[in-house]
């Protein structure tokens, strides 16, 4: 039988089976405990930390960001604390430009998620920003490793439980313990002929008793007082559909004298507009006839001063000429 085949750890390059290395990095157990996964304060992107003992919770593209441009603020859409150049991150800006602008998460409500108008790239059929895309794939992740461990311990339990079981016991027959067993009644003629007939053997099952008219009498008063509850009911919801249809009809008659009053209302209104109208416009021909009457009596008045102002001039000029 050929052996497993063993990979090799991005790390300390020990060969182990593929099971056991990490998705992402390829790392082994020891590499794993050794340089925990931790999240990035700015970007809160997920990193292995290089050296054993360290505390920086920055990534390296964080940590030359810093370097560079010093320390970001918050992201307009996303909120997260990686805008170093301006005023969104650079995962918001790629993905302005590569799917146009964000629209509301489903999950947070905020608008930070960018449609990329492909069901395949929907998490379980939601339109979900990248942080909550990472939470669900986390809760995802936990749930599956939770299952199968569940399964894993179910199955050895099973295997412990069918180990643990005595093989001479599943083999042995199961048969009735022959001393325990009651002796058989005698069983007379008249015992098996009464039984023939169908008639009752003990006396708890007698005609006679009482017991069944007494149940009887309960279950008629029973099935009287349920037939009074029902009339009373059917009563009642007689009662509230009539108030029902008074109230219907009291709310149609309401209705339709608001609606006569206000077709009157607007009809006088609008008696009211066109009489003030007219009024207006009569008011205006007024204005304009006083208007050219009083330019009719400007222009006589300029003639009248001219002509006596020619008749000075004449009277004035005629003792010169003699």
């Amino acid at each position: 039988m050929s052996a497993a085949l063993l990979f090799a750890c991005s790390r300390c390059f020990t060969r182990h089976p593929f099971e056991d290395l990490s998705p992402g990095q390829q790392l082994c157990k020891e590499c794993r405990g050794a340089f925990p996964v931790v999240k990035c304060t700015y970007c809160r992107s997920e990193f292995q930390q290089t050296s054993k003992g360290s505390t920086s919770t920055i990534c390296k593209k964080c940590e030359q960001n810093v370097k560079s441009y010093g320390k970001p603020t918050a992201c307009e859409y996303c909120n997260i604390i990686a805008a170093f150049i301006g005023n969104k991150c650079q995962r918001c800006t790629n993905s302005e430009i590569k799917y146009g602008p964000p629209v509301n998460c489903e999950q947070c409500k905020q608008k930070c998620a960018f449609d990329r108008h492909d069901d395949d790239k929907k998490v379980d059929g939601k339109l979900l920003c990248w942080l909550c895309t990472l939470s669900f794939k986390r809760a995802l992740a936990k749930t599956k490793q939770g299952d199968a461990e569940r399964r894993h311990l179910k199955m050895a339990h099973l295997h412990k439980k069918h180990k643990d079981k005595p093989r001479s016991h599943s083999k042995r027959p199961n048969r009735p313990d022959v001393t325990k067993i009651p002796p058989p009644e005698d069983v007379t003629p008249n015992k098996i002929a009464r039984n023939n007939s169908g008639a009752p053997v003990r006396g708890d099952l007698d005609p006679n008793s009482s017991d069944h008219v007494i149940a009887m009498t309960q279950l008629k008063e029973q099935i009287a007082s349920l037939t009074k509850q029902l009339a009373q009911k059917n009563s009642e919801l007689l009662n509230k559909d009539k108030t029902i249809t008074e109230l219907k009809a009291s709310n149609f008659t309401t209705e339709n004298e608001l609606r006569q009053k206000l077709k009157n209302l607007q009809k006088e209104y609008d008696d009211k507009v066109d009489n003030l109208n007219n009024k207006i416009s009569s008011l205006l021909k007024e204005i304009a006839s006083l208007s050219k009457s009083a330019k009719k009596g400007s222009k006589n008045s300029t003639l009248a001063s001219n002509s006596a102002a020619d008749n000075n001039s004449s009277g004035t000029d005629s003792p010169s000429l003699q």
